[in-house]
């Protein structure tokens, strides 16, 4: 494997913190990874809990596998043998057998949406991790049947169509078939929206609504509109829409973000950063976060960003919130991270790539760079959304003109997705010490990729072993939750397989990454992008106590079998969160989820092969009034198949010069 000079440099950074606590005294030789100072771990106070008999991934270099871990007052205080760890114990130590299973540290999301997600999870119908279109379908009646007015039914994002054994989208007739009263509004990607009559009948979209800019309402023969909302490739068409759907009241909002929380341990995670987010306006839309904090119910650690709501007044908001929060201010479970992913509109491309690549308007550099000058004048870590090479050179061109007068030093910045980025503009940020978030987008869009730029192209794209080899600070994550899902384990199977969701293989050997590189990523990688290494991301002495024991052991199950994997426990701050099969008698409840006609009530978040509620699928499929066969494919191109092709008078780039170009505060990630 080659080494990684990131990684190294994280590794030369712990043994150093370990032989600086062995030379005071504050290690036992016996036992070197026992970090006991008064703030974490006391000699003679003793662990508050034992977790043994495990294989626990630490991802220390000196001690990569042990069998026992103790935790104390929230930290990591000891790893070693059983026997070791054992010894450390007090009377009233909780001890935990772990039977042999896999514990990694735990997961940490570098692009996610979660507090957003949070205020709307309870009321969106999840069709992730679903395998036929049949399932979703039927999903979809039971749901429209039990939503009462004037609520819709929302199924936001975190799909592909490949991930169906019917390999296609649901037809309009199906969608109006399983709900001709209720409205249900349906967005694939970040491309397109299906709307059944009813929904279409409570936005007012007829005959007469003229196109957004950017975006295209499908008509038929006669004008009138079919349902089906096209972003192109501006998504203002579709969250503009989305936002007039009714809202949850304050009580059911609290309940949806602690069941989100917990639908995210249940996954391994632990920490996130928060992306921020159209329609997500500080401080308004963090109140619920800030109480859930205040009163000691976060079981996700959030780092959060500020994105700008404001088209033409980006520079006013920065400086505002200059004014209101500092960098890194708050505590370990929810602290303030800087700027971003929008920065700018006139610098934020798209990821459509049913649609062709967005060339940015010619002012773009100019507000790009009166923005980034005072974060780097006011030490604020930002970050920007970047889909293509060009957007993230032309960016780049605007951060060096800064550097020469305003060097950016340490502050801490990266680029969010980065599918293209070329060897020449990686060396350009590792040169601003800059990094790249990276996500699964490829998993759902990669068949679209390849559509469009080739299989060649879709190879390096993004370029994961090439960051790992030059050290470019990498982190996971998913930028779940509106285009792809927020389940961690579909991004390390991407990683590690370099399939789809749908099985297309994108990537050979040369860019897949190894098991634990792809593990480093999401925890060490992740921790860095908040400037949080020195405590999260390892199982080491003086790092937080968060980690996942899983339900199938990562290191060694099938490929396939990675995206499957979820956790059995989960660990936050010496806390267990979530446990189930063996541990659920270590479980955490939460109250019942809110309201009593919650999709999440009936069917849960990320679905799994054994969901349930499977049964209820049996004839189900023809109830919602699609009895065709299921078993064909598209023919032709995906752009002809999906009418994007230029028929509709639409051919070559689009241009974003013009007033709504990119949005307003409606443009969404």
């Amino acid at each position: 494997m080659k080494r990684n000079p990131f990684i190294d440099k994280l590794k030369r950074r712990a043994f150093l913190q370990r032989s600086m606590l062995l030379g005071t005294g504050l290690l036992a030789e016996r036992y070197f990874n026992l970090f006991a100072n008064e703030t974490h771990a006391t000699a003679h106070r003793g662990p508050d809990m034992i977790l043994y008999n495990g294989k626990i991934s630490t991802l220390d270099e000196c001690h990569p596998e042990v069998t026992a871990i103790a935790l104390t007052g929230g930290w990591v205080a000891a790893t070693g043998s059983d026997k070791e760890i054992h010894a450390l114990a007090r009377p009233d130590t909780k001890r935990i057998d772990l039977k042999g299973r896999r514990v990694i540290p735990g997961l940490n999301d570098s692009h996610l949406h979660l507090i957003r997600g949070g205020l709307n999870y309870n009321m969106e119908l999840r069709w992730d991790g679903v395998r036929s279109l049949a399932d979703a379908l039927a999903m979809l009646k039971m749901q429209a049947e039990r939503t009462p007015p004037p609520q819709w039914v929302r199924v936001v994002g975190g799909w592909s169509e490949f991930q169906f054994k019917e390999r296609r989208m649901p037809t309009l007739a199906e969608i109006n078939a399983a709900a001709p009263e209720t409205p249900v509004f349906i967005l694939h990607l970040y491309d397109r929206a299906l709307l059944n009559a009813a929904a279409l009948r409570v936005v007012g979209i007829t005959k007469d609504t003229p196109d957004y800019p950017g975006g295209r309402i499908e008509r038929d023969a006669h004008g009138h509109p079919t349902g089906m909302l096209i972003a192109e490739p501006n998504a203002l068409i579709l969250y503009a829409t989305l936002a007039r759907g009714p809202k949850l009241p304050m009580s059911d909002q609290l309940n949806s973000t602690r069941h989100f929380m917990r639908e995210l341990n249940r996954l391994g995670v632990t920490s996130c950063i928060d992306a921020g987010g159209g329609y997500q306006n500080y401080p308004e839309d963090y109140e619920i976060i800030e109480r859930l904090h205040e009163e000691g119910q976060m079981t996700v650690r959030i780092a959060y960003n500020l994105f700008t709501q404001n088209k033409g007044g980006e520079l006013a908001d920065f400086k505002k919130w200059a004014n209101m929060v500092k960098p890194y201010s708050g505590d370990g479970y929810l602290r303030h991270n800087g700027a971003g992913e929008m920065l700018v509109f006139s610098a934020a491309d798209f990821e459509d790539f049913l649609q062709p690549r967005p060339d940015m308007p010619a002012h773009m550099e100019k507000e790009l760079n009166e923005v980034v000058r005072f974060l780097v004048e006011n030490r604020w870590p930002f970050r920007l959304h970047a889909t293509y090479d060009e957007t993230i050179g032309r960016a780049l061109d605007v951060f060096e003109t800064i550097n020469r007068d305003t060097p950016f030093g340490d502050v801490r910045w990266f680029f969010d997705h980065a599918e293209t980025v070329s060897e020449k503009n990686l060396e350009r940020i590792q040169r601003l010490s800059g990094g790249v978030a990276i996500q699964h987008r490829m998993a759902y869009q990669g068949e679209y990729f390849v559509d469009r730029y080739g299989k060649q192209a879709a190879e390096n794209s993004p370029p994961l072993r090439k960051m790992l080899a030059m050290g470019v600070p990498a982190g996971g994550g998913t930028d779940g939750t509106r285009v792809a899902s927020y389940n961690p384990w579909v991004s390390l199977y991407w990683l590690v397989s370099g399939r789809t969701v749908g099985g297309l293989p994108l990537y050979g050997d040369a860019n897949r990454l190894e098991r634990q590189e792809a593990l480093r990523l999401w925890t060490l990688g992740s921790a860095y992008k908040s400037n949080e290494e020195g405590v999260k991301g390892a199982l080491l002495p003086g790092r937080y106590a968060d980690l996942a024991v899983l339900s199938h052991d990562f290191m060694t199950v099938p490929e396939e079998a990675i995206k499957t994997i979820t956790a059995v426990m989960t660990v936050v701050g010496g806390r267990i969160v979530y446990a189930d099969a063996e541990f659920k008698s270590h479980d955490m409840p939460l109250p019942p989820i809110s309201p009593d006609w919650s999709p999440v009530r009936h069917f849960g978040g990320y679905q799994q092969a054994n969901a349930d509620f499977a049964p209820a699928f049996a004839g189900a499929c023809i109830a919602a009034g699609c009895d065709h066969d299921h078993t064909h494919a598209h023919d032709g191109k995906l752009s002809v198949w999906l009418g994007l092709d230029g028929q509709h008078g639409r051919v070559g780039k689009p241009s974003f010069n013009h007033p709504w170009a990119i949005g307003c505060g409606c443009f969404a990630y």
